[in-house]
């Protein structure tokens, strides 16, 4: 299978070579085929995220049409991420500041501790637990869900995230609505009263940021499973065939950390036009989208030397993986922290997986089958 567009990449055995054509050839140019601009290479990269005229979803469909009034539309509106402008820019604050004080060693041990469980309960390698149950069921834990709570929650943000996607279908969507629901009343006592955790941490955030809605905070909360899910199972996955393919496994938390750049998990995102943009003499009308492809800026020799080298020791590698600007994604060390946890108790316990796997059919994530 070659690349015909950059969607296709994704799932490509190695989609680094075409990303490389487009760095090299179209670092900001229009794909006729995918009707959008395609934003490649480190400098079109860091543009698009901070410009005020591109949104990160379409300015006539802030939320999908086919959760608007329903438990997952409100959700989606109130996430840090799927929104922009100054109260955006305020609220992203107080999750960051959240985030920024979650305690990541602890969250390793858990993340080692249920490892070791789902490994324990005998059977075929329950490779689907491992990648997204278990960083899911961490971070319900951090929040303060325990005694089933976390699995429960980990179950029903595999529903939530499925009506993120554009592809989602109205099944996939009702799903989503009945987990959104869920999570939001199993994390809203969490926000009430004095609590330890990450959610005591988003009230405190909160607090020193005068931010005085509840609603967004607790839309915030389920965001913290949700941002959780395709991430860390790609670091996770990724890593892994890295350490098939013969990586250095002498430090897991370095080569978790430049397999974030090297076999970025999350592969691209979207920016919409409100107003006309302009990158390199070329304009952008509003309406139109960009594909901000963050695995090919990964990539740029412009910004990291020999790029295509998996190198654990680098140092001050430029990684796009999380995002840029205001929309960065703070959680990067705690998925970091999770991955490194899980694939050191999977080594530990001696298990390996294919060098030449199948990716999944997604349109942004790199997630391997295992």
């Amino acid at each position: 299978m070659t690349a015909t567009t950059p969607i296709d990449a994704v799932r490509l055995p190695d989609p680094y070579p075409y990303y490389a054509r487009l760095v090299a050839e179209r670092p900001f140019a229009h794909d006729e085929e995918l009707g959008a601009w395609v934003a490649a290479d480190a400098a079109a990269v860091r543009a698009v995220p901070g410009s005020d005229a591109l949104r990160v979803r379409p300015p006539a469909e802030p939320v999908p049409r086919g959760i608007v009034g329903t438990p997952a539309g409100e959700v989606f509106a109130d996430l840090a991420r799927m929104t922009d402008g100054t109260v955006q820019v305020r609220l992203k604050t107080v999750v960051a500041d959240a985030l920024a004080r979650a305690d990541t060693a602890y969250a390793a041990r858990l993340a080692a501790r249920f490892t070791r469980e789902a490994l324990e309960a005998g059977g075929a390698v329950p490779w689907e637990e491992l990648m997204f149950g278990v960083p899911a069921r961490v971070v319900a834990a951090l929040t303060g869900l325990t005694d089933g709570a976390d699995r429960e929650a980990a179950r029903a943000i595999a529903d939530f995230v499925q009506c993120i996607p554009a592809s989602a279908t109205p099944a996939q969507q009702r799903a989503a609505a009945a987990a959104a629901d869920r999570v939001r009343e199993l994390l809203r006592p969490g926000l009430a009263g004095e609590h330890d955790g990450l959610l005591g941490e988003l009230v405190r955030a909160a607090d020193r940021a005068s931010w005085p809605h509840l609603a967004p905070l607790l839309s915030n909360a389920v965001g913290f499973l949700s941002q959780t899910y395709d991430a860390t199972a790609g670091l996770v996955g990724n890593t892994l065939v890295a350490l098939a393919r013969g990586a250095d496994g002498a430090d897991i938390g370095a080569l978790v950390r430049e397999v974030a750049r090297y076999d970025a998990p999350i592969q691209n995102t979207r920016r919409f036009a409100a107003t006309p943009f302009v990158h390199e003499g070329r304009a952008v009308r509003s309406g139109q989208q960009i594909l901000v492809l963050l695995a090919a800026a990964n990539r740029d020799p412009a910004v990291n030397p020999d790029p295509h080298a998996l190198s654990p020791g680098r140092v001050n590698p430029m990684i796009f993986t999380f995002g840029a600007s205001s929309h960065r994604c703070p959680g990067e060390p705690l998925a970091s922290a999770l991955a490194a946890a899980i694939v050191t108790e999977l080594r530990t316990a001696g298990l390996s997986t294919t060098d030449t796997p199948t990716y999944r059919p997604l349109a942004n994530a790199r997630i391997p089958h295992l």
